[in-house]
């Protein structure tokens, strides 16, 4: 299969093999889909102009992290600035093609940024095109508070990926996850947030409780999570920007845990333990009846919306072993679609509805991986001593995860894999993490 330049890196498949760049400089840039490795594409992220003396430190900063934004999808290869031939020194300079040219550079990001006495920046950007020798879409600006440089940065590469590949960007997000510390066998946890790249760490709660699944709402300013305070697993729902949190409303004697929103952002799913069995459970999040969605002898958990709110997927033990189960979200016989070796667990639906992402246990090693909705296609993206727990990028081509490590100095810590299995990195925290759950683009 080829596409013929539109400076598109193609919507990567799961089924359709990895994308290799072929540069034809007689011609139109070609992109073909091969097995073969990714060529990533040369990009030139000069530094942004500062258009007064107080913008000079954003203006440098700014641009770096829209270069480590794009670096890091493993789809673009930054060029070294020391290569560069030609400068940018104002935002209207006109672009020497022929210079970005003799140094292999297929697109170019220009920028500037401006400071104002009442401490908000403005930033505004353009993207070219260097072998059409023309602009790619119309020049776009940002404005806020100084203190939210970065995120202005990663609108801009949001916009930048975009337009190169067609599909919407993921920098503009934050990850919940639990942040660890102390000696393994006593380890204290708490809930902190960060961007998706690690950076701007807060904590929404204090380590005196185990706290466990935290799981966004569909708006990104709401938590679920499991904790232990009152002695059993609970779920509690947290409020981002105030950090108040209350307990939901089920009978005190239950233990309850695994929650996750549904796309209405009030519905919620929920495992509920009583006696010893596990089944799961639904409930509105403002005072609703709880709304029981299967009962068995077995246990039921780890339940999740497809992105419709029209169907549920599930792990369950009732054929023998962990498995993976779909049914209808109000309940009904359940579908199994998991039936590879080993046992299956932690499923989570893609926000394209077109994939579920899982954990694995097989032969002494576990795996993250992804199927079809059908449990057709199933494909393994990594494989370790302990990887668990996925959770999709907003654009649904990224996933987090969890890695442990093995050993008595074995530490827990995020990392991201794209769903072609390629692309591998360690997300940078100040210490032990676990359990990451991506929130949708910020507003």
């Amino acid at each position: 299969m080829r596409l013929i330049r539109t400076l598109s890196l193609v919507a990567l498949c799961l089924g359709a093999g990895l994308p290799a760049i072929a540069q034809d400089r007689t011609g139109p840039l070609r992109i073909e889909i091969t097995e073969g490795v990714i060529e990533p594409l040369p990009i030139a992220v000069p530094t942004f102009v500062a258009e007064n003396p107080a913008a000079q430190d954003y203006a440098t900063s700014i641009a770096q992290v829209i270069a480590a934004d794009l670096a890091g999808t493993g789809l673009f290869r930054e060029i070294p600035k020391e290569a560069f031939i030609s400068q940018i020194t104002s935002f209207d300079s006109t672009i020497q093609y022929s210079d970005w040219k003799a140094i292999n550079a297929q697109a170019v990001v220009t920028g500037a940024v401006s400071a104002s006495s009442d401490g908000r920046i403005t930033v505004k950007f353009r993207v070219f095109d260097v072998f059409s020798e023309a602009q790619l879409g119309e020049g776009l600006q940002f404005g806020g508070a100084a203190g939210s440089w970065r995120r202005m940065a990663h609108k801009v590469a949001d916009a930048v990926y975009s337009r190169i590949t067609g599909e919407g960007g993921y920098f503009d997000s934050r990850v919940v996850f639990v942040a660890e510390s102390g000696p393994k066998d006593n380890r204290l946890k708490r809930l902190g947030i960060m961007d998706y790249d690690g950076a701007n760490v807060q904590y929404l709660t204090d380590n005196s409780s185990i706290v466990l699944a935290p799981r966004f709402s569909p708006s990104g300013d709401r938590v679920l999570y499991t904790s232990y305070e009152t002695g059993s697993p609970r779920v509690f729902v947290l409020d981002v920007g105030t950090v108040q949190r209350r307990a939901l409303d089920v009978p005190a004697e239950a233990m309850t845990f695994a929650p996750r929103f549904g796309p209405d952002g009030q519905t919620v799913l929920f495992s509920l333990s009583e006696g010893g069995n596990s089944d799961l459970y639904s409930m509105n999040i403002n005072g609703g009846s709880m709304q029981r969605l299967t009962s068995t002898p077995s246990i039921e958990t780890a339940p999740g919306f497809s992105p419709d709110g029209s169907q549920i997927v599930f792990e369950s033990d009732r054929s023998g072993t962990q498995q993976l189960y779909v049914m209808p979200a109000s309940g009904g016989e359940p579908t199994r679609i998991s039936f590879g070796q080993g046992r299956y667990g932690t499923p989570v639906w893609s926000p394209r509805g077109d994939l579920i992402a899982f954990t694995k246990q097989s032969n002494g090693r576990f795996h993250i991986g992804v199927m079809r909705t059908d449990g057709s296609e199933e494909r393994l993206l990594t494989a370790s001593f302990l990887d668990e727990g996925p959770t999709w990028s907003p654009n649904g081509r990224v996933i987090m995860f969890t890695r442990g490590t093995q050993g008595a100095g074995g530490e827990p810590a995020l990392y991201s894999v794209d769903i072609t299995g390629r692309n591998l990195r360690k997300v940078s925290t100040d210490g032990p993490a676990s359990d990451p759950a991506w929130s949708p683009l910020l507003k």
